[in-house]
């Protein structure tokens, strides 16, 4: 790999990954500074599904703040670009270069397939953009620490933008375990369970559209791939990787990063602090999903339907999470100390509201408080239940995003604390991978199959 960010940047250059422009070693741009009446532009880069829903929540948002709007759209795709522009009165392109290059776009939507997000991001910030970047954040370590060194060289604003984050019990959590309530952490539990079609990523596939797709079914395949392995439209299923990418290796880390990052990103903030991982293991497979609903004697898909992991802390705790697409019920989310245990989500769906968080304490035969500090804190009680607030989060979290535009504060889910979700579930892709135990050092962002110093 490249050894620095500007390194990275050119060699995704010569990859056709990167624009010209952002190329060179040259000096970040600053960025337009904001006034407090100025209305912030916004380009969307990527507008599937995904993108086109983030940025209807921006456009309502933008518009009921008065502060900001849709100014420019961008996809590979070019029907996708006709319906943005159609839906926000604004240019279109092909290019996310395009967008970029136009020195009134203060800040980007990246919304694309997961190996996409670190170039744009990165070429992004050194254009002077803040980033509102789709979960997960990106699609190696490497690149976690690249958009980590970035944030702080640039000074950019970037927000990940799993909403789930901006919901009140994470924050309500972490504020238990601060004062104490639970005495020391012991383990984290979590889970991400579905069984739809479209849970299983099965999208439908536009069978007009291609490389060779005339007006609005053109598809510019050459610049979807970027800097994955090089594909044939037509002999390696390129409408199925396409339109279903998180199905791929290349392209995704399955289950792990498109929900498991769901869990892992509010598990880090109810934390007293976010952390990395010092070991991760995983296991689950293709249990249920073997065939393409299209044609039976081709491979549904490379990535598990089924998929769990253990991470352990160096602080001495340890984080368990499950997942299936192909059955719908879920575990609890909570948090176990020895003192006590805090469910944040009773019924297990981190993209749910909950009305309360729960503390439950531990006792011992006979009744009595395992920490007995705690029995003054739960004054006698075996429960407490605290109430939380029902934010809207997807508003919230776009909304904090756009004052943070403004103020230059930190947002919600920043870089720092998105790239520990992102190193233990992309470690723990690599574990499911190559059957190995692996551990990770945080000083030198390195991972290995050989134990290191926790």
């Amino acid at each position: 790999m490249p050894s620095n960010r500007r390194e990275f940047l050119a060699t995704a250059g010569a990859l056709g990954v990167t624009a010209k422009s952002f190329a060179a070693a040259k000096p970040a741009a600053s960025g337009r500074v904001l006034g407090a009446n100025d209305r912030i532009n916004v380009g969307v880069i990527g507008t599937g599904g995904r993108g086109f829903y983030v940025a209807r929540e921006f456009s309502k948002v933008g518009e009921g703040k008065g502060n900001a709007r849709i100014a420019m759209v961008c996809d590979v795709y070019q029907k996708r670009v006709n319906k943005g522009k159609e839906a926000y009165k604004c240019d279109g392109t092909l290019d996310y270069r395009e967008v970029l290059a136009k020195s009134d776009i203060d800040a980007v939507i990246v919304a694309t397939p997961d190996h996409w997000h670190a170039p744009i991001a990165l070429a992004a910030m050194d254009a002077g953009k803040d980033v509102y970047l789709e979960k997960p954040m990106c699609h190696t370590v490497d690149e976690a620490r690249r958009l980590s060194e970035t944030v702080r060289e640039t000074k950019r604003i970037l927000q990940v933008g799993s909403q789930t984050t901006s919901g009140d019990q994470w924050h309500q959590a972490k504020k238990a375990i601060g004062d104490g309530m639970i005495g020391p952490m012991i383990m984290s539990q979590g889970s991400y369970h579905r069984n739809s079609i479209e849970g299983e990523w099965n999208w439908p596939i536009d069978k007009e559209a291609g490389p060779d797709g005339k007006g609005e079914n053109y598809i510019d395949w050459k610049m979807w791939l970027g800097n994955a392995t090089k594909r044939d439209w037509a002999k390696d299923m390129g409408a199925d990787r396409f339109f279903r990418f998180r199905k791929y290796w290349d392209y995704s880390g399955g289950i792990a990063t498109d929900l498991f990052f769901h869990v892992v990103a509010p598990m880090n903030i109810c934390w007293p602090e976010p952390q990395f991982p010092h070991r991760v293991m995983s296991g689950g497979g293709i249990y249920s999903f073997s065939k393409l609903p299209e044609d039976p004697s081709k491979p549904d898909r490379e990535v598990p339907d089924t998929f769990h992991l253990i991470g352990e802390y160096s602080k001495g705790h340890s984080l368990v999470l499950s997942s299936s697409m192909a059955n719908s019920q879920h575990i609890p989310g909570l948090i176990r100390g020895h003192g006590a245990s805090l469910t944040m989500v009773e019924h297990g769906r981190f993209e749910g509201y909950s009305p309360f968080i729960t503390l439950k304490a531990e006792k011992a035969r006979g009744g009595k408080f395992v920490v007995p500090e705690l029995e003054a804190k739960f004054e006698g009680k075996d429960e407490i239940k605290i109430p939380v607030a029902d934010n809207p989060t997807m508003p919230t979290h776009v909304g904090n995003f756009l004052d943070c535009m403004r103020s230059r504060q930190k947002p919600t889910l920043d870089v720092d604390t998105a790239a520990r979700a992102q190193v233990l579930i992309t470690m723990a892709v690599q574990s499911y991978r190559q059957g190995k135990v692996l551990y990770f050092d945080e000083k030198t962002w390195k991972v290995s199959d050989k134990p290191t110093r926790a």
